[in-house]
């Protein structure tokens, strides 16, 4: 039997044939692919094949507890191959389970979650790169919110994690990491570009390690690089040096991509002035929920892919070991089945990372200590609150004609135009 297929019905799932197979719809659909077909499922799942191979997708709180409960799903053969060579790549924490798993994963926690100064100390960096920024930008006339984001995000990140940030390692770098993103969807030549920066990216960073370990460059306490060269795995030994690479980008990689949800809080803040003309005065008051909203309400990745270590039972269907399974967030967090009104943008729902585990899904859900849910969301919510923060406080800015369409059959996707910004001042 194939792996993954399991017995044909699966309790009333009904197996696919090939001819099935809905690879083109989903490369045409984006976003809404797996929204059309499960929002009007109850209970919502549904079974396909992607790229010939039998997958189950599922959205909703079940689903997530499902996904983010234990070690039922592994992340192993979830994704296809560029897409995990950009995002995550073998060997790292991702592609761990069990107590490799946790004990990889308690770094990342102390890193981006328990450490009492290390977020304040990214924030400050972010703000110091964004203010220094503006003089250029008021001169410039016009900027293009997602770039200038992306460029402030990775002098922050390069800093803060102890990596060289000249102008022109800020430059280079950016070019690689917002690639790894942007490409991590798609395939073609900017996906091989993408690639090779990021191996010419991690051979830099697997030479700041050893370097770093043999003691011929010095970096401050608590700085993300010292960390994660020092981390020693079950077997009591060091990361070899390419893990380690892998997993500073790993860190690195993600603050550079919270510049997507920069750009659509400034779009928000465009289409929703009260909330401007409320921040305008330094008030922190509020920002919290609106950076939580902004990730509800902005499509990031659409969906997350996972595959079964164990039999389990989701909506009263048993489904066998090795199932390919895809778990809906972006139709998690806009179905009306969770949350009232999804298609209003609305921050006083007082959304939280910390209070629903299961529902807002927008980086997957679970408990970050124990589970494969994403352990930066303090990092991200904090980032994009200050963003806002510095949008309308530290600076004013008019917002042109120009295309805002938010394509969702392209993945990753953001306002077709990147945010443009102009007659741009200093308060």
């Amino acid at each position: 039997m194939e792996p993954g297929m399991g017995h044909a019905g699966m309790n009333g799932l009904p197996k696919p044939s090939v001819l099935e197979d809905k690879t083109l719809s989903l490369l045409r659909e984006g976003y809404l692919f797996l929204p059309q077909r499960l929002a009007q499922r109850e209970p919502p799942i549904w079974r396909t094949r992607l790229m010939l191979r039998d997958v189950v997708c599922l959205a909703g709180p079940e689903a997530a507890e499902l996904f983010y409960a234990g070690d039922t799903v592994t992340r192993r053969g979830a994704m296809p191959g560029t897409t995990l060579r950009l995002l995550q790549d073998k060997h790292s924490v991702q592609q761990l389970d069990g107590t490799a798993h946790r004990r990889r994963k308690a770094m990342f926690v102390r890193m981006l979650v328990d450490h009492p100064t290390s977020v304040d100390d990214l924030l400050l960096r972010f703000r110091d790169a964004w203010i220094r920024r503006l003089p250029q930008w008021e001169q410039r006339g016009q900027v293009r919110l997602s770039e200038v984001a992306e460029t402030t995000l990775t002098e922050a990140a390069l800093s803060w994690a102890g990596l060289p940030a000249t102008r022109h390692a800020v430059m280079r770098d950016a070019r690689a990491l917002s690639g790894m993103v942007a490409n991590a969807g798609r395939f073609g030549p900017q996906t091989a570009l993408a690639l090779l920066r990021r191996s010419r990216m991690e051979k830099r960073l697997r030479g700041e390690i050893t370097a770093l370990r043999a003691g011929r460059r010095a970096v401050r306490e608590g700085a993300p690089i010292a960390d994660i060269a020092s981390h020693r795995d079950c077997d009591g030994r060091e990361l070899p040096a390419s893990v380690a690479a892998v997993e500073l980008l790993n860190v690195v990689r993600p603050i550079v991509a919270v510049a997507r949800y920069v750009t659509f809080a400034g779009l928000m803040l465009h289409h929703k002035p009260a909330w401007r003309e409320r921040f305008a005065d330094g008030s922190r008051e509020g920002l919290s929920q609106f950076a939580e909203e902004v990730r509800r309400f902005s499509p990031f990745f659409p969906f997350i892919g996972g595959v079964l270590t164990r039999e389990a039972e989701i909506y009263g269907h048993r489904l066998e070991r090795g199932q390919w399974l895809l778990f809906d967030l972006y139709g998690t967090c806009h179905d009306p089945r969770w949350f009232s009104e999804p298609q209003d943008f609305r921050p006083e729902r007082d959304l939280s990372w910390q209070k629903d585990k299961s529902r807002f899904v927008p980086q997957g859900g679970g408990d970050a200590t124990q589970s494969h849910r994403c352990p930066g969301e303090k990092v991200t919510v904090a980032l994009i609150a200050e963003a806002v923060r510095l949008m309308t406080h530290e600076m004013t800015f008019d917002v042109p004609a120009q295309n805002l369409e938010v394509p969702l059959a392209t993945v990753p996707t953001g306002p077709a135009s990147g945010l443009l910004l102009d007659n741009i001042r200093r308060r």
